[in-house]
């Protein structure tokens, strides 16, 4: 859905060796690059870098990606978007597909460990050699990024936002436990009992307009969950079903341990670069004492700025991607034209 005047090419790359795979057999990645004819020219712009939440896919950022290089496209150089990439966890999307035979197997879910060590691979490529990276995560796709920062001496960015952010303190986790993990059951069994197949992408796309939470999307979003989320079933006779299993999804939610590890991140980050939070108005996933404590200046968690985007929820990028786009606007003009990228790598913060 991305806009005619954008140039959009699919890549993808190999998780590196760890833990979680056989030597030589990391989970697939599938990634977008968007730039525009003139974007290309301007080295001195913004990479901005985008990851999904659970149960999405790259594309998901269209639309939002669409609106940033047209709001930025006016401006000085250092504050236009050079390029932008989106990338799929490897249990979501265009890498489920190619990573579902390994998925299958190893029957367990992607961690967001995993996810991590794939995009501070990625981060260190020569595609990325020199460019002044900006990650935006929503969701899952929030903490991914901030697990990152610690494969490098210091962030490799120039900022960093954190959307509708599932980051949380371990002694706040564990204080409203009861809630928490009653709230993270009715996800998992959700998630489970969700219809998966349809007779076509049409009928998919008015299955999904008619019912909650999707009728609260825009319906663009709702086209590109249908047109990028589903996929030909391998047996043609059930139509069209989702590209990423539910019980892919569904395992994901309980592994709290990446968002709170991420939460002692956050403390040291926020000293290094400017962190943005950005928050649907509506409180959904996360309770109002979760959110401030992403911001309590007296734990140290000094962040640039907090947001919020009227009328949307958790899913704010679904329900509300032009006026999300636009607030992330405003804060990418505040980011020093004068901000280079880290080249540091290795240790830890």
């Amino acid at each position: 859905m991305a806009s005619s005047t954008l140039h959009v090419e699919l890549h993808t790359f190999q998780t590196p060796d760890s833990e979680y795979m056989p030597k030589g057999q990391g989970l697939w990645v599938s990634a977008k690059r968007y730039t525009s004819e003139e974007s290309v020219k301007n080295k001195g712009g913004l990479t901005v870098l985008f990851t999904h939440c659970n149960g999405s896919h790259k594309e998901q950022w269209d639309i939002v990606i669409e609106k940033l290089f047209r709001l930025q496209q006016t401006k000085a150089e250092p504050y236009r978007i050079r390029e932008a990439w989106s990338f799929d966890r490897q249990n979501h999307g265009d890498a489920a597909v190619l990573n579902a035979q390994a998925l299958f197997r190893r029957k367990d879910t992607v961690s967001l460990y995993e996810w991590a060590l794939a995009l501070s691979s990625f981060v260190q490529s020569p595609l990325l050699q020199g460019h002044r990276l900006v990650p935006i995560g929503h969701s899952a796709g929030a903490t991914a990024w901030m697990l990152t920062t610690q494969h490098f001496k210091s962030p490799p960015y120039v900022s960093l936002f954190l959307v509708e952010s599932t980051i949380n303190k371990k002694e706040i986790f564990e204080r409203e436990l009861e809630e928490r993990m009653q709230y993270m059951d009715f996800i998992v069994n959700m998630t489970l009992n969700r219809k998966y197949q349809w007779d076509s992408k049409e009928k998919a796309f008015e299955y999904f307009r008619k019912r909650i939470p999707w009728s609260m999307w825009d319906e663009r979003a709702i086209r590109l969950l249908v047109d990028y989320g589903l996929h030909d079933s391998p047996d043609y006779r059930r139509g069209v079903t989702l590209k990423g299993t539910r019980e892919q999804e569904a395992a994901s939610y309980p592994d709290t341990k990446p968002h709170q590890e991420s939460a002692l991140y956050l403390s040291q980050v926020c000293k290094v670069i400017p962190v943005h939070l950005v928050w649907g108005e509506r409180i959904e996933f996360m309770p109002e004492y979760l959110r401030d404590s992403l911001s309590d200046t007296s734990d140290g968690m000094n962040v640039a700025s907090v947001s919020y985007v009227k009328d949307a929820g958790h899913m704010v990028v679904q329900e509300k991607p032009d006026s999300f786009a636009e607030a992330i606007s405003v804060k990418l003009d505040t980011i020093s034209p004068s901000s280079l990228p880290s080249s540091g790598i290795g240790a830890k913060l």
